[in-house]
């Protein structure tokens, strides 16, 4: 029986952690894509033992060309991302820049590659992740949602013209995630109250929802799948 491949980007941090280990625990053959962080990907890689380390800049189209021409896999989960807030006034050039570059562009280019296997074998399945501010927006974070918004397009679009080819392509919208990403929140009592589930989420909640959608949501495609715990609504 045939071995099925997922490609996780962005896979050492804790969202992308938490989904190679989900997909790994489903049967998956995980290709572990990281920029530089390799002891962490090793450690990964050690963990869930069958498994490939995959290594490309994602600010380098040249890079992520190099390293994934030819790459067959039948999921991919585009994870990798960053945060630069500021409030739009103060934002620097490059925070706007950078953001736009890996949330984004970097996702053009990756699932461009990706795709053309998946079109060639009328099988596949992308997930997209974006994220709430995507969807209403947030103060200090022009940049970030308007990157994770042009993610939920792009998904909605793609889901269309890959359709005939049996691809599904779907988003997630994780709302605020324990992760590396938000150590630093201010208020943080203040934002759980926000939240009617009165808490925040946790990484392994979004990687079961990375699972469901890109794996047994066998009909579903071009949606975009809030986890905030009715936050956003």
């Amino acid at each position: 029986m045939k071995k099925l491949k997922v490609l996780v980007t962005g896979a050492t941090g804790s969202i992308g952690q938490a989904i190679v280990k989900e997909y790994s625990k489903n049967g998956y053959f995980v290709y572990i894509h990281y920029n530089s962080n390799i002891s962490k990907a090793n450690e990964l890689l050690e963990e869930i033992k069958d498994g490939e380390l995959i290594s490309f800049n994602m600010r380098d189209k040249n890079s992520i060309k190099n390293a994934l021409e030819g790459l067959k896999v039948d999921v991919l989960i585009n994870n990798a991302g960053i945060i630069k807030d500021n409030l739009f006034f103060f934002l620097e050039d490059e925070q706007w820049e950078d953001v736009i570059n890996i949330n984004l562009n970097a996702n053009f280019y990756i699932t461009k590659l990706i795709s053309k296997n998946m079109m060639m074998n009328k099988y596949g399945s992308i997930v997209n992740i974006a994220s709430v501010s995507g969807i209403c927006g947030n103060s200090g974070q022009a940049n970030y949602s308007a990157s994770k918004g042009g993610v939920i397009a792009f998904t909605k679009t793609l889901a269309i013209e890959l359709g005939r080819y049996n691809i599904r392509v779907n988003a997630l919208a994780p709302g605020i995630i324990e992760s590396q990403m938000i150590e630093n929140l201010p208020n943080v009592k203040e934002l759980k109250k926000s939240i009617p589930l009165k808490r925040f989420g946790k990484v392994e909640e979004v990687a079961k929802c990375a699972y469901f959608i890109g794996v047994d949501a066998t009909y579903v495609s071009g949606e975009v799948l809030n986890i905030s715990g009715a936050m956003v609504r």
